[in-house]
Order: C-alpha cells, then structure tokens, then sequence
C-alpha cells in the first residue's frame, strides 16, 4: 500500500510538471481582442469554415498565396513575400500600400501596439 502511494504521488508530480511546462494549445491560441476584425474574413483552422479570405493556420513564416484552394489575386500571388514578423506589420498597417492589387478589402491597423499583438498570435497558429 506504501508503496503504491509513493507511486501515485510520483506520478501525480510528473503529470503536474508536464502540464505546467506544457500549456493546452487552448490557451497559447487565445486569441486577442484585436483579432476580431480579422475574424469575419479569416478563419484560424485550415478545417474552419470557409470565409471571404484564406485561413490563417500556419501562416507566419509561410509564403504569401500559397494556401491551397484561396484564389489569391496575381498581384499577391507574384509579390514573394514571406510573412514573418516585418512583413506582417507592413501588411497589417496598410495592405493596399504594402502589394498594390491585392484584393484585400481593409484600410488597415493604425496602432503599432495591436499590430504586434496579432502577429504574436499569428505566430501560435
């Protein structure tokens, strides 16, 4: 019986430090106030509900226009970004400035802060 409870405790222990050291991906993917603005057009699940833009799961470091099944406009299509932090700031402050012809309906977000909010969350996607 000792010996079992030892084990017990142990293993409770471990488990504890795993989660711990491993939050649920619930919870690194919470996504910010801000991001309801992008929400109407983009989904977070490349198995979400198909909306007026490409999903947006695995998008930092991905190559602009490439999610399969999204009709890109050639304009993005042919621009050879990557959407990595720099890029995804530029893009998100002025999109229409950032590839002229994209068809990208959205004036963009002023505030530098909420900016760098939705690229952090872009990032755990």
């Amino acid at each position: 019986m000792k010996r079992t409870m030892m084990i017990l405790a142990l293993a409770t222990a471990g488990v504890s430090m795993l989660v711990a050291s491993n939050p649920p991906a619930q919870a690194a993917r919470k996504a910010p106030a801000s991001y309801a603005m992008c929400a109407s057009c983009h989904s977070v699940s490349a198995s979400g509900p198909k909306r007026m833009g490409p999903h947006l799961a695995g998008v930092y470091n991905r190559k602009a226009g490439t999610v399969a099944g999204y009709k890109y406009s050639p304009a993005l299509k042919k621009s050879g970004l990557k959407w990595d932090a720099a890029t995804l700031d530029r893009w998100l402050k002025q999109p229409r400035g950032t590839v002229p012809g994209n068809k990208m309906f959205f004036a963009g977000v002023r505030d530098p802060a909420k900016r760098a909010e939705l690229i952090n969350y872009m990032k755990t996607l």
